[in-house]
C-alpha cells in the first residue's frame, strides 16, 4: 500500500529545536530520553530504565536477583565502551541533571508531541485521501485507515490500533537490540579471552623450550665434565709411558758413552809399543771390556707398549639414547625425577580439548 505524507507543522518549528530534539533521543528506545537520565563514564547518555535493560540482557545471571542489580558491566550501546557498575549496579551511574533540564525546557516551550520527528508526519491513506493511517492490519501486516477496514480490501482482515502496534513492535525492537547489544559483549570477551589464551600459549611455549634447553645444556655439561676426565686419563698413561722410555733412553746413553771411551782406551793400549806396558796395561783394559759386555743386556720395552689402542669407548648406547629423548607422557612422567615448570596458567587435567571448549 501506498501512502501520502502530510504534515502538521507544530509551534516554535525551527532546525535549530529540530537539531535539539535529536540530541534528545536517547539510543536504545529511540525516544525522547525518560528521567531519570544516567550519564555513562564515556559521556554518553541514556534512560536509566534503557541501561538497566542493556544491563540486563548483558548479565542474564543477574536477571533474577531483583530490581536493583550489584555489580556487573555493559558496554555504551553508542561508542562500545565497557561501562563498569559498583554494587548499586545502574543506580550507581550519576543523573545528567543538565539534561533533564533541557528535556523540562523543551517540554515547557514547545506544543509538538515529544516523539521523533517521524511521528509528527502524519500518513495519509492512498485509497481514501481524507483519511489517516490509524489502524494496523495484522492478517496483511501493514498499516491502514479504518475506511479500509469498513468497505476496503482490509474488512476480511484481523486489525489492531496503530499506536499499540507501534509501541509493541517499538519494544520488541528495542528488546532485540539489547539482545545483540548483550551479544557482542560476550562475542567481545570471547575474542579478549582467545587473545589472553593466544598469548599466554606463547608465553608458555617460551618457558617450555627455555627449559628444554636448560636440560640439554646440563646434559653438555655432563659430557664435557666425562670428555674431561677420559682424556686426563689418556693423558696420565701417555705421560707415564713417555717417563719410563725417556729414563731408558738416558740409561743406554750412559751405557753407550762409556763404551765408547772404553774403546778409545783399549785403541791406546794397542799403539803402545813395549810390550811389558801393554800387557800391564791391556790385563785391566780387557777386564773392563770383559764387564762392560757382560752389562750389555739392552733392558727393552714389551711388544706394542707404545699402543693406547685400549683406550677406547662405546657411545653407540649413549648415541642412541640421546636420539631417543623424547618428552614424557602419562606414567613416564609420574616416575621421573625431572619435573617441568608449572604452567600458572593451566589447572590440573585441562587439556587443549577443554580450552577449545570454552
Amino acid at each position: 500500500m501506498n501512502f501520502t505524507l502530510g504534515f502538521k507543522p507544530a509551534m516554535g518549528d525551527s532546525s535549530s529545536v529540530e537539531n535539539l530534539e535529536k540530541q534528545l533521543i536517547c539510543p536504545i528506545c529511540l525516544e525522547i530520553f525518560t528521567k531519570p537520565v544516567v550519564i555513562l563514564p564515556c559521556q554518553h547518555n541514556l534512560c536509566r530504565k534503557c541501561a538497566n535493560d542493556v544491563y540486563q540482557a548483558s548479565n542474564p545471571l543477574w536477571q533474577n536477583r531483583g530490581p536493583v542489580s550489584t555489580g556487573g558491566r555493559f558496554r555504551c550501546p553508542s561508542c562500545r565502551h565497557e561501562v563498569v557498575l559498583d554494587r548499586h549496579g545502574v543506580y550507581g551511574l550519576q543523573r545528567n541533571l543538565l539534561v533533564e533540564n533541557i528535556i523540562d525546557i523543551y517540554k515547557s516551550e514547545s506544543t509538538r508531541p515529544l516523539l521523533p520527528k517521524a511521528e509528527q508526519q502524519q500518513l495519509m491513506c492512498d485509497q481514501h485521501e481524507e483519511e489517516k493511517i490509524n489502524i494496523y492490519c495484522l492478517t496483511c501486516e501493514t498499516p491502514t485507515c479504518s475506511m479500509c477496514k469498513v468497505f476496503g480490501a482490509h474488512k476480511d482482515c484481523d486489525v489492531a490500533p496503530l499506536p499499540d502496534i507501534y509501541k509493541r513492535q517499538k519494544t520488541e525492537l528495542s528488546d532485540a537490540i539489547a539482545i545483540l547489544v548483550a551479544g557482542n559483549d560476550r562475542t567481545q570477551a570471547l575474542i579478549s579471552q582467545m587473545e589472553d589464551i593466544c598469548r599466554t600459549v606463547k608465553e608458555n611455549g617460551h618457558r617450555q623450550m627455555q627449559y628444554i634447553s636448560d636440560k640439554f645444556d646440563e646434559l653438555y655439561a655432563i659430557l664435557e665434565d666425562r670428555k674431561r676426565d677420559l682424556i686426563e686419563t689418556v693423558g696420565r698413561e701417555q705421560d707415564l709411558k713417555q717417563g719410563h722410555v725417556r729414563s731408558l733412553i738416558r740409561r743406554h746413553g750412559d751405557h753407550l758413552e762409556m763404551s765408547v771411551k772404553l774403546v778409545e782406551t783399549a785403541i791406546q793400549s794397542m799403539e803402545e809399543p813395549q810390550m811389558a806396558v801393554f800387557l800391564q796395561s791391556a790385563k785391566e783394559v780387557f777386564k773392563k771390556i770383559t764387564d762392560t759386555a757382560k752389562a750389555s743386556n739392552i733392558e727393552r720395552t714389551e711388544a706394542g707398549y707404545e699402543s693406547m689402542a685400549h683406550f677406547i669407548i662405546n657411545t653407540e648406547d649413549v648415541a642412541d639414547m640421546l636420539r631417543g629423548i623424547n618428552f614424557q607422557t602419562g606414567e613416564d612422567g609420574e616416575d621421573s625425577g625431572d619435573e617441568a615448570p608449572e604452567d600458572p596458567t593451566t589447572s590440573p587435567g585441562q587439556t587443549g580439548e577443554s580450552l577449545r571448549r570454552i
